[in-house]
């Protein structure tokens, strides 16, 4: 029986007492994970590794090697491997995805432990309240970017700056009562206020001024393009202030 030879792949990086370059280790596990045996060469030091850059003539490490062809480094190892490689201006969808799923794992969990269904009416609740809580989090890991972001949008941010900055705040507490499902006198009026003024903001924004500008939802490094994502967001606290209000629950 014949075995098919492995192709062989050099990769060059750094591996110092006090530094280990990480896209040399996921240059490696990638090469070995697309069928090449990998000759691991190790950059020691700061000298074996500037004299290395100066020999090839790169600026960075890893280096990949493949038949005698110098690859490039992470990116271009990627690319050579038909990896799609994301660049900074694309639009990623991702960050909200992330956010209402694991605001829904958390809402089953909760129901299941205080109900002893997974599925429940307070299940719904805390699904909409754990995801302002999340997306309120976002925001205020830095609340000077998402405040910038913010004012591309809002219409009452643009009149009143210090809105912008209060807004993950508000999210926040309306999003901690609901759980707690106390201070309705408190949460429902935020959760309307700044819920109406979002999907109004979001609206004009981007259906009727058509502009294309992303959104300030997770954060201030968003990708997320504004639209349906963000007008959903605003939609969601309106109609869970308004559940509270009819709700025979509460």
């Amino acid at each position: 029986m014949l075995f098919r030879k492995k192709k062989v792949a050099i990769i060059y990086r750094m591996v110092m007492k006090d530094h280990t370059c990480p896209y040399g280790i996921k240059s490696k596990w990638l090469l070995r994970k697309s069928g090449f045996r990998v000759d691991d060469r190790k950059l020691r030091t700061r000298e074996e590794t500037d004299a290395f850059k100066q020999e090839h003539d790169v600026e960075t490490t890893p280096q990949t090697f493949i038949d005698g062809r110098r690859i490039g480094g992470y990116d271009d190892l990627r690319i050579y491997l038909g990896r799609r490689i994301r660049k900074d201006e694309d639009t990623s969808y991702t960050p909200v995805l992330a956010v209402f799923v694991v605001a829904a794992l958390m809402a089953l969990g909760a129901s299941f432990v205080a109900t002893g269904s997974p599925v429940s009416v307070r299940g719904a609740e805390w699904f909409i309240a754990f995801a302002m809580c999340l997306l309120a989090m976002l925001k205020l890991q830095d609340v000077e970017s998402f405040s910038s972001m913010f004012l591309n949008y809002d219409l009452l941010a643009r009149r009143f700056v210090p809105y912008s900055y209060a807004y993950p705040f508000f999210e926040l507490l309306a999003g901690v009562l609901m759980i707690a499902g106390i201070a309705m006198w408190l949460s429902v009026p935020v959760a309307l206020f700044i819920g109406g003024i979002g999907a109004v903001s979001v609206f004009k924004a981007v259906y009727v001024d058509r502009r294309e500008i992303k959104c300030a939802c997770v954060g201030g490094s968003s990708k997320v393009p504004l639209g349906f994502v963000s007008l959903t967001e605003n939609l969601m606290m309106i109609a869970m202030a308004i559940w509270m209000l009819v709700s025979p629950f509460h």
